[in-house]
């Protein structure tokens, strides 16, 4: 899917990733990138950075709100006209208690912008592209989505969620032969601050070469792109080898369970 000449929606497109992947499509020739972000001040900053490039329209929403999201993708197709590339990017991590110390707060708050929000914004834009057999649907999940993690637990089922939906919703619409693709993309932690303080004895991802990553996956249609490539393996560690030797190679050698330990967030 080409970005030139397309009209390009991103949730959580005013910081991080987003951000940076709505400068490249715009450098790429984008038509218009549309920027929904929750944080005004971010919103406002990242317009006037990126005008300079190309055409930006940015919106206020809470993607949290089901009836906030569906309003705003109304004023977008009144005001910006049909979305041709759709990126599901805004996501939330809240802290880094075991479960038996989460919140109901935190869990509906999680699943609802992780999971629900991407859900509700596709249904709200893919009925648009199937009439004109034309779009692209990218849904930012979370390696974490792939392998259980202490201490993420709740943020681990949200991205468990987008990978079963966005897979699933990619073979219906193959099945169909639509002319619509959808990207799954599975990144290890990313250094924009969503996950201060992890520690992890694989390199903790940076977000330049990360979203470039991202955007080459859509402009190849690319089914599934876990982040590093040897992501891809995990599903394969997972059917080969006994659980607990799994849970002894991954959670006591690569320390992969004790990642969470030292997470502080964003502030």
């Amino acid at each position: 899917m080409k970005m030139k000449n397309a009209n390009i929606l991103i949730t959580g497109g005013a910081s991080g990733i987003g951000k940076i992947m709505g400068r490249l499509a715009l450098e790429k020739g984008a038509k218009s990138l549309i920027i929904w972000d929750i944080n005004p001040d971010n919103l406002e900053s990242t317009k006037a950075e990126l005008a300079t490039l190309g055409t930006v329209f940015t919106y206020a929403v809470n993607v949290a709100d089901s009836d906030a999201v569906i309003a705003a993708y109304q004023r977008v197709k009144e005001e910006c006209g049909n979305v041709d590339i759709l990126i599901n990017c805004a996501g939330i991590v809240r802290g880094n208690n075991t479960f038996d110390h989460q919140t109901i707060q935190d869990i509906r708050l999680t699943m609802d912008v992780n999971a629900v929000a991407p859900m509700v914004l596709t249904l709200q834009v893919l009925p648009d592209m199937l009439k004109r057999n034309h779009g692209h649907i990218c849904n930012i999940a979370s390696a974490g989505g792939m392998l259980g993690n202490p201490k993420m637990t709740v943020y681990g089922a949200s991205k468990w969620a987008v990978i079963g939906w966005s897979e699933s919703m990619r073979i219906e619409l193959q099945q169909r032969k639509a002319n619509v693709h959808v990207t799954t993309v599975a990144p290890y932690f990313i250094s924009t601050g969503m996950f201060q303080g992890v520690r992890s004895i694989f390199p903790i991802l940076k977000p330049e070469p990360t979203a470039k990553k991202i955007i080459r996956a859509i402009e190849r249609n690319t089914i599934f792109a876990g982040i590093p490539f040897g992501y891809h393996f995990i599903r394969f560690w997972q059917a080969i080898l006994p659980l607990r030797v799994f849970d002894w190679l991954f959670g006591t050698v690569f320390g992969i369970y004790r990642t969470m330990d030292h997470f502080t967030g964003r502030k």
